[in-house]
């Protein structure tokens, strides 16, 4: 029996937001991020996914390939609170969370907020800060909020950190934990530019900087319905089975000694809504689950010793799972 996956049951939302706003909006912040980084398509569209899923993002590469930048260009493409957090070795918890501290003149303490109380937090080189800095990001990352002397703060929507890392093998860097990694929705690998790419930016980088020139396309209450309208997306119930047994894969791997969490179930579902509202679809197809799946699943879990030997990587055992999964009927 074939299965249709297009939004035949689903509940009405009310929001001032259309989908085709959403292509629209979304068009014009790629394209502003297209100005200032060339030839990564792939890239931009991930960011644009997990900001709509209300998500963070891990960009991990080598020094120089343009995270700091990508990350830099989504914040000043929106019109929202931005702060940048340079993670370096003596960088403390409160540095990140805010810290009380006592007004001489009120005769009472005062909370002043770290560099988390963002709409977009640009996390530089996240993980050269110890573990124990490094956590200071879970709560927040994962409930939007910060509890500092027995005080919790709400963070303002939206809430999205954008961290960049080096590769765990270069000098001075601290690995993350498997509870940090898997606040992530999904992380990318920026790589080197094409000779035609790095030409062009030659060209439009070599006398200024690009990131002078940007200006906002959007702002945050418009960002605020945006992801609103792409709840909406609706998700069939063949689809979110899929979606589980491509979870519960990584699960039953005999190469993975570490599989996905149900959180990353939870966002695959999210980045799948997100995926699909940005390719102007009200419903989720398997394939928008299929193409994200590595980005989302892939730094959450850890290879068999077998696995390391054979000089498998995670991105190739995750991509087998997916392909092992049989897909549901399309009508």
């Amino acid at each position: 029996m074939s299965l249709s996956y297009e939004n035949t049951d689903l509940d009405e939302v009310t929001t001032t937001y259309s989908l085709g706003d959403v292509v629209d909006v979304m068009g014009e912040v790629r394209s502003a991020i297209e100005g200032v980084i060339e030839g990564k398509r792939a890239s931009v569209d991930l960011a644009l996914v997990v900001l709509l899923a209300e998500g963070h993002l891990l960009v991990e590469d080598v020094p120089g390939v343009g995270k700091t930048m990508l990350a830099k260009a989504l914040g000043r493409s929106i019109a929202c609170s931005v702060r940048r957090v340079q993670f370096t070795p003596d960088l403390l918890p409160s540095d990140i969370t805010g810290v009380s501290i006592f007004n001489q003149e009120t005769r009472d303490f005062e909370f002043k907020p770290g560099g988390i109380f963002a709409n977009i937090v640009v996390g530089d080189e996240i993980n050269r800060a110890s573990p124990k800095t490094q956590s200071a990001l879970l709560e927040s990352m994962e409930e939007r909020q910060v509890s500092v002397d027995g005080t919790t703060y709400l963070l303002e929507a939206p809430f999205m950190v954008v961290a960049t890392q080096n590769p765990i093998e270069m000098e001075g860097t601290y690995p993350l934990p498997e509870a940090q990694r898997d606040r992530f929705m999904a992380r990318i690998q920026m790589g080197y530019p094409t000779p035609a790419a790095e030409l062009d930016m030659l060209d439009s980088h070599g006398t200024s900087d690009p990131l002078a020139a940007l200006t906002p396309v959007t702002d945050a209450a418009t960002l605020r319905g945006l992801i609103d309208a792409v709840k909406t997306v609706y998700v069939s119930p063949a689809v979110k089975q899929y979606l589980v047994q491509v979870v519960g894969a990584t699960r039953s791997s005999r190469e993975l000694r570490l599989g996905a969490s149900p959180r990353a179930t939870l966002q695959l579902l999210r980045a799948s809504r997100a995926h699909a509202a940005l390719a102007g679809r009200d419903y989720v197809s398997p394939d928008d689950v299929a193409t994200l799946g590595v980005a989302v699943l892939a730094h959450r879990v850890l290879p068999s010793t077998d696995a390391q030997l054979a000089r498998r990587t995670v991105t190739d055992i995750i991509a087998q799972a997916i392909s092992s999964v049989h897909l549901p009927d399309r009508r």
